[in-house]
């Protein structure tokens, strides 16, 4: 017990050292587990031992807790509003990537068909947890490359059950292929439609029991239970665990509890998920890996370029060259479940150790160099098209005497509306696409950009504005900004609104031209609207609001 209790103090602590690292190089989270894994492997050299059945199960339940939350997302209001988008994109990607990867591993490197076909399978999907993480905090999830790269990913999602359940048939001897075919047809059958008539009543009674309680531990429990128990049903049914937990998920979405279930399980999903990442990471072989790097990167640069090339002309179709280089740019990694595959596949036999093993360092090559690609989308995308969405790299304009807006929130919007009301020439620049893209539909010249970058700067002409008015609400940005503004143009009209007066002291070593107080402009119009209005209900004895 001591000695287990050493591990996990020692595997906790390099894991926390290790993230906080990666995290300053915009490094996922999931690399530092693994590569703790691999650390802790070699330091108690337990790399394949027996007693690690029990980390691996813990692990497995990781991806069950994952798959829960993927339901959690997939309602079927949601699967039909995008079905196109999802069903079709989606399943010509895994399909097309999948039958070139087959082809090229069946015909050029000799595997057998069995192993062709998981690689192909595992290979077609992306990394749901990196790229979906990235979309939603650069708020390109709004874009129209965002929305066909998550539409992909769904489905995706959606295909890692087949590609699972397929590996489950695979493993089975004795058994002829209808034989596999009708008696798991006949359980998925009795596993759906117990799921969705009886277990729908139970999860529905247990959770709103649950909730009434008021008691924040039952309600955790009652999502516990419902997670493990419909993760058990399946797999005594001859299912993985994962198909029963997806399924409870697209109950539960369907509910009103969807919302604090996600909140809820989250913490735990990602510790679980951390200790799938930890039990690869225990597998991998340092000396190999470093002697087989070259073979490592070069099956994942193929299997990269041939997903790339099959996302690009998918979306070419009907989309713009730029949103195609991005779609495919985002999805061309090896995605996370791919550990999943070929950790049950080299279970069931179906892989050899060693294929395994080097598989899995594919995969984790790719986990590595994918935060790196999709945190420089934009600058990848550049090297192939130019358009304005290139953050720091906006074709320069043509004007001059013109006033910049940084920001297009509500304020922001309000100032555009007002100067082009005076006929005013200016230009919008913002670090949120999603206002990029409202400011453009409104007939703005507006650019997706950093106001700190000279790039930025030397592209929007600020020597030759007539005054740049910042909108932004954060101190902390305000103040950089105004610096990179000062030091590339001096002379630069800088316009600040600030909220208090602590914000203009922070502000004061800085050569601004004006300060807007928020607070203080507020109530000056406040006393005067009262004023007029006072005088107008005095001369009219009515009572008069004033807008």
């Amino acid at each position: 017990m001591d000695s287990i209790l050493i591990i996990l103090a020692i595997s906790l602590a390099i894991a926390s050292i290790i993230n906080i690292v990666l995290t300053k190089f915009a490094i996922s989270h999931i690399v530092g587990y693994i590569i703790t894994g691999t650390i802790i492997s070699n330091i108690f050299d337990f790399n394949g031992h027996a007693d690690l059945s029990s980390l691996d199960l813990i692990g497995e339940f990781g991806i069950v807790f994952l798959m829960f939350t993927i339901g959690l997302e997939m309602s079927f209001s949601k699967l039909k509003k995008l079905r196109k988008i999802i069903f079709v994109n989606g399943f010509v990607q895994v399909v097309a990537s999948s039958v070139i990867i087959f082809l090229i591993a069946f015909y050029l490197i000799h595997l057998d068909t069995t192993s062709a076909i998981i690689i192909a399978l595992a290979f077609s999907l992306s990394s749901t947890a990196i790229v979906v993480t990235y979309l939603k905090k650069s708020k390109d999830i709004v874009t129209p490359y965002g929305e066909k790269s998550v539409a992909i990913l769904i489905f995706q999602d959606l295909a890692v059950i087949p590609i699972l359940l397929l590996i489950g048939f695979l493993a089975k001897e004795g058994l002829s292929v209808g034989d596999v075919l009708l008696k798991t047809a006949l359980y998925a059958c009795l596993v759906i439609v117990f799921m969705f008539t009886l277990g729908k009543k139970i999860i529905e009674w247990l959770l709103h029991f649950s909730s009434r309680a008021r008691m924040e531990e039952m309600f955790l429990g009652s999502v516990l239970t419902i997670v493990l128990g419909a993760s058990l049903l399946a797999h005594e049914m001859g299912f993985t665990y994962s198909l029963g937990a997806f399924i409870a998920g697209m109950i539960i979405a369907e509910s009103h509890f969807h919302v604090k279930v996600e909140s809820d399980i989250a913490s735990y999903k990602d510790l679980l998920l951390g200790a799938f990442f930890f039990s690869i990471g225990t597998k991998i072989d340092v000396l190999y890996f470093l002697m087989h790097l070259h073979l490592v990167a070069g099956v994942l640069v193929s299997a990269m370029l041939i997903k790339a090339i099959v996302i690009y002309f998918l979306i070419r179709q009907e989309s713009n060259k730029s949103d195609s280089i991005k779609s495919a740019l985002a999805l061309c990694q090896v995605g996370e479940f791919s550990f999943a595959i070929f950790a049950l596949a080299t279970s069931q036999n179906l892989l050899s150790e060693e294929l395994g093993g080097f598989l899995i360092l594919v995969t984790v090559l790719s986990m590595i160099i994918t935060p790196f690609m999709v945190n420089n989308i934009y600058k990848l995308a550049s090297l192939f098209v130019k358009e304005f969405f290139e953050a720091d790299k906006i074709t320069p304009v043509t004007v001059d005497h013109h006033t910049v807006i940084c920001g297009f929130d509500t304020l922001g919007r309000i100032v555009a509306k007002e100067l082009q009301g005076k006929n005013k020439n200016f230009l919008i620049i913002s670090d949120n696409l999603q206002h990029v893209l409202i400011a453009r539909k409104r007939g703005y010249h507006a650019y997706f950009g950093h106001l700190d970058k000279q790039p930025v700067l030397e592209s929007l002409k600020i020597e030759l504005s007539s005054s740049i008015i910042l909108t932004v609400n954060s101190i902390r940005n305000i103040k950089i900004i105004c610096e990179s503004v000062l030091k590339y143009h001096p002379q630069a009209n800088l316009v600040v609104k600030i909220n208090t007066l602590d914000e203009k002291e922070q502000l004061a070593d800085l050569a601004i031209h004006s300060f807007v107080h928020a607070q203080h402009e507020t109530a000056m119009l406040l006393v005067q609207h009262s004023q007029v209005t006072k005088a107008l209900a005095e001369s009219t004895g009515d009572v008069i609001t004033v807008q």
